[in-house]
C-alpha cells in the first residue's frame, strides 16, 4: 500500500494510478484515512516495547522485589507472592512465552533441574493455549527453573498446607481429580469429577478453563496441577497477571521517579516500565542479538561458512520466529523485531565483548543492548 503510493505521488509518477483497491475511513482523530479494502479487519501494526536485560533486572528487582533506589531491599517490604511473581516474569522473558501461555502451564509440564543438565531445558506448550493452536517446544534458561522450583518447594506448598487445612478444596464444585497421564507420543489426561464421572482428554487440547479444574491426590488430600496459585492456594487467573505488572510499575515510578514532574510527564520518567508482552518482545531482541553474535563472533565463521551454516541449520530470524510460534517470518521481522530491523547489527556488534568461559552472556551484552536502546525506539 505504502509502496504503490509513493509510486504514484506528484514528483514520482512511476505509475498511473494505484492499483490497490482502497476506501476511506474516519481515524481515531477525525482525520480521513485510506485503508486498502483487503486489510484484515484483525491487522495491527507494530507495538514493540522492549527492556535490555540490564533495566529489566532493575525493573525485577525494584517492582517485584521491593528493592530501593540504593539497591538495598527496602525496610518493610512484605513479598509474600514474590517468589511466584519473579518466577513467572522471568519465564516470559526467558522463554519468550505469551501471558497465556506460561500462564497455564501445570506442574508436570516444567522441566526439572538435573546435574549437567545444561544451561537451557526444553518443555512443550500445549496448542490450546497457544495462539495458532500448534504444540511447540519451549526453551527456557536454567536459573529459571531453579525460580520455579523454588517457588513450588516454598510458597506454593505453603499456600496449599494453608487451604487444606482450611477445607477451602472442599469447596470446589468443578474439581476434576486427575487418575492418570500416559506417557505416549500424545499424552491423554484421565480424570474423575465429583459425581464419580470419569473422563479424558488429549493433554495439548486441554484449554485453560478445563486445566484450572485438575487436582492430583497429595499426601494430606487434592492440590491444584495449575502452577500458578493465589494467596489462598487457588489458582491464579491468566488475566490477573495485568495486575502484577501494574502494581510493579507503579512502584517503579515511586521509587526512581520521586519528582513530581516526573510523574506526570511519561516521557520524562526514568523508571522501567513492562508488560507481559514486553517480556515477549525482550526476548526477541535477546535472542536475535546473541544468534547472531554466535554465528558471526563466537564460531569465527568465514562468509562462505556462515552462509553453509545458514542453509543448514537457518537463518538467526528463521530461528526467531520458530522460538515464538510464529506462522509467518514476515510477522517476526516487520511486527516484534522492528525496532531493531534497520540497524546495522553487524557493525554494532563488532564491538560486543567476547564471550569468555563460564560468564553470564547476560551481563556480558550490556553495552550491547544500551547500544541498542539509544539507537533505536521502542524502548
Amino acid at each position: 500500500m505504502n509502496l504503490y503510493t509513493w509510486a504514484t505521488k506528484p514528483g514520482t509518477e512511476f505509475l498511473p494510478r494505484n492499483p490497490v483497491p482502497i476506501h476511506r475511513v474516519v481515524g481515531r482523530h477525525g482525520q480521513i484515512v485510506e485503508v486498502p479494502d483487503g486489510k484484515a479487519k484483525d491487522a495491527r501494526g507494530s507495538n514493540v516495547h522492549w527492556l535490555t536485560p540490564r533495566t529489566f533486572r532493575l525493573w525485577v528487582d525494584v517492582g517485584l522485589r521491593g528493592y530501593g533506589a540504593d539497591g538495598l531491599p527496602a525496610p518493610g517490604w512484605v513479598g509474600r507472592l514474590e517468589g511466584r511473581n519473579v518466577a513467572l516474569v522471568r519465564l516470559l522473558t526467558s522463554s519468550g512465552m505469551r501471558r497465556l501461555e506460561g500462564a497455564s502451564l501445570l506442574t508436570f509440564e516444567v522441566p526439572s533441574l538435573r546435574l549437567e543438565g545444561g544451561r537451557y531445558y526444553t518443555g512443550r506448550l500445549a496448542a490450546a493455549v497457544t495462539r495458532s493452536k500448534k504444540a511447540r517446544t519451549y526453551y527456557v534458561e536454567a536459573h529459571v527453573v531453579g525460580d520455579i522450583e523454588s517457588y513450588v518447594e516454598s510458597s506454593r506448598a505453603e499456600a496449599i498446607r494453608t487451604a487444606q487445612a482450611r477445607g477451602r478444596y472442599g469447596g470446589v464444585r468443578s474439581m476434576r481429580l486427575v487418575t492418570r497421564v500416559s506417557r505416549a507420543p500424545k499424552p491423554t489426561v484421565y480424570w474423575r469429577d465429583r459425581q464419580g464421572v470419569a473422563g479424558r482428554i488429549a493433554l495439548t487440547e486441554a484449554d485453560a478453563d478445563e486445566r484450572m479444574t485438575w487436582y492430583t491426590e497429595g499426601p494430606a488430600g487434592p492440590e491444584p496441577l495449575w502452577l500458578w496459585l493465589n494467596e489462598m492456594g487457588l489458582p491464579f487467573q491468566p488475566h490477573s497477571w495485568n495486575n502484577v505488572f501494574t502494581a510493579a510499575n507503579r512502584r517503579c515510578r515511586a521509587v526512581l521517579d520521586p519528582e513530581p514532574e516526573h510523574q506526570l510527564d511519561p516521557h520524562r520518567s526514568l523508571a522501567p516500565y513492562a508488560t507481559p508482552h514486553s517480556c515477549r518482545h525482550s526476548f526477541a531482541l535477546y535472542m536475535l542479538v546473541i544468534l547472531h553474535h554466535l554465528m558471526d563472533q563466537r564460531f569465527g565463521l568465514s562468509p562462505q561458512e556462515r552462509r553453509d551454516y545458514r542453509l543448514l541449520y537457518g537463518d538467526p530470524w528463521r530461528m526467531v520466529q520458530d522460538l515464538l510460534g510464529h506462522a509467518l517470518l514476515e510477522t517476526t521481522r516487520e511486527r516484534y523485531l522492528a525496532p531493531v530491523a534497520d540497524l546495522q547489527l553487524r557493525s554494532l556488534l563488532a564491538t560486543a565483548p567476547p564471550f569468555r568461559e563460564n560468564a553470564v552472556p547476560a551481563r556480558e551484552m550490556d553495552e550491547v543492548f544500551a547500544r541498542l536502546a539509544r539507537e533505536a525506539e521502542g524502548t
